[in-house]
C-alpha cells in the first residue's frame, strides 16, 4: 500500500478492468483502463498534473500564481485537485452547458469558475479564447493550454503507456481511444509503438466531430451532434497531431445508450458517455478483428458524470434518441456488417 502526502500523488497507477460480457461474445479480451480511479474521478487528472509539474519545472509557473484553463469539465476538476495540492489558484473557463455533475465538482475541489455561451471556435467568446485571454491579459497567470501544450500527452507516454504495457505483459494488440485533445491517444499510441510496432491503434469519433473526416480527407467535417463531451474536435491541435493512428470509427450517440446498458446490466459497470464511446468501439474493432486479440481501451471517467445526459431518459428523448436500448444480438449483427465504415489509415 502507498501512503500518499496529498490528492496529486495519487494519480495514476490504475486499474485494468476485464469486460466479461462482451468478451465472451466477440471471443478476444476487451479491457478498461479504470480512470475513474484518479482522485479527479478522470483520465485528465494525468495531463493535469503534467501540465503543471512541466510549467513548474520551466520556471512559467510560479509560486503565488493563479492557473487558469479553458475545458469542457474533466481537465479543469483535475486542475483543481493539482492546483489545491500544489498551493495554487485556479481560475476554469467552461461552456454553460456541461453537465451540472462536473460544474459542481470544479467549486467543491476549490476552483473558481466562469462559464460562456457554447460558440463556435471562431468565435472569440469561445472558453478556449476566453481562458488564453484572461492569462495575457493578467501577468500573475498562466495558461495550461491543454489543446497545444504537449506536456498533455507527455503524461501518457511516460504513465499511462508503460502501465498499460506492464499490466497486459505486452500482450496488448489493440488500443483504442476516443479523442478531445488527443493528449491520451497521442502519448499511448506513441509509447505502445515504439514497445510493438503491429500493435493496431484505432480513434472512436463520435457525430459532432470532425476527427474521422480530416483522417479521410484532410478536412474536418462533421455531421449531427453528441452527447459526449469534450470528445472530438473540428480543428488539428498538436496532441492529436502526435497520435499513431490506423484505423478510425465513427459511431452515434444511439450505441452508447445500448453498450452502456449492458455492460451495466451484465456486469454493475457504471461508464460514462465517452467511456461507452470507447467500449463501443473496442467490441466494434473486436468483431473485425481474428478472436483472441488483447483490446485495451479506457473508462475516462466517473458514470455519474453522464447522470443528467446518458441516463436521463427524458434528456435522450430530447435528443430524438431512444432511451431502449437495441438488444445484443442485434448490435453485434449489425457491427459485423458495417466494415466499410472502417477508416483504415
Amino acid at each position: 500500500m502507498i501512503v500518499a502526502n496529498n490528492l496529486a500523488e495519487q494519480i495514476g497507477n490504475t486499474d485494468l478492468l476485464y469486460i466479461r460480457s462482451l468478451s465472451e461474445l466477440c471471443g478476444s479480451d476487451i479491457y478498461v483502463k479504470c480512470e475513474y480511479q484518479n482522485p479527479g474521478g478522470s483520465i485528465k487528472d494525468r495531463a493535469a498534473l503534467q501540465l503543471v509539474q512541466d510549467a513548474i519545472n520551466k520556471g512559467e509557473l510560479k509560486p503565488g500564481m493563479t492557473i487558469v484553463e479553458g475545458t469542457a469539465g474533466n481537465t479543469g476538476i483535475g486542475l483543481a485537485v493539482v492546483a489545491k495540492a500544489l498551493g495554487y489558484k485556479l481560475l476554469v473557463v467552461m461552456p454553460n452547458d456541461q453537465t451540472p455533475e462536473k460544474t459542481r465538482m470544479i467549486e467543491l475541489q476549490g476552483g473558481k469558475l466562469k462559464t460562456v455561451p457554447p460558440v463556435p471556435f471562431k468565435d472569440q467568446n469561445h472558453f478556449y479564447h476566453t481562458a488564453r485571454r484572461i492569462a495575457e491579459e493578467n501577468e500573475g497567470y498562466w495558461w495550461a493550454n491543454q489543446f497545444e501544450n504537449t506536456s498533455n500527452m507527455r503524461a501518457h507516454y511516460l504513465h499511462t503507456g508503460p502501465e498499460i504495457w506492464q499490466q497486459t505483459e505486452g500482450k496488448v494488440d489493440l488500443l483504442v481511444s476516443v479523442s478531445g485533445t488527443g493528449g491520451t491517444i497521442g502519448g499511448v499510441s506513441s509509447y505502445l509503438k515504439e514497445q510493438k510496432p503491429e500493435l493496431e491503434v484505432w480513434l472512436a469519433d463520435p457525430d459532432g466531430s470532425g476527427s474521422y473526416e480530416f483522417l479521410r480527407t484532410g478536412e474536418y467535417k462533421s455531421q449531427g451532434t453528441s452527447m459526449t463531451e469534450g470528445i472530438g474536435i473540428m480543428r488539428l491541435v498538436e496532441n492529436f497531431r502526435l497520435a499513431k493512428i490506423d484505423c478510425a470509427i465513427n459511431l452515434p450517440d444511439q450505441d452508447l445508450i445500448s453498450i452502456s446498458r449492458y455492460v451495466r446490466d451484465q456486469e454493475g459497470i457504471l461508464l460514462g458517455s465517452s467511456s461507452a464511446l470507447n467500449v463501443a468501439a473496442a467490441f466494434f474493432a473486436a468483431l473485425h478483428r481474428e478472436p483472441g486479440k488483447t483490446i485495451v481501451t479506457f473508462a475516462c471517467d466517473l458514470g455519474e458524470r453522464s447522470a443528467s445526459k446518458l441516463y436521463n431518459d427524458d434528456y435522450i428523448k430530447g435528443r430524438d434518441l431512444s432511451p431502449k436500448a437495441e438488444g445484443i444480438d442485434a448490435l453485434t449483427q449489425r457491427y459485423k456488417q458495417m466494415g466499410e465504415r472502417i477508416l483504415v489509415l
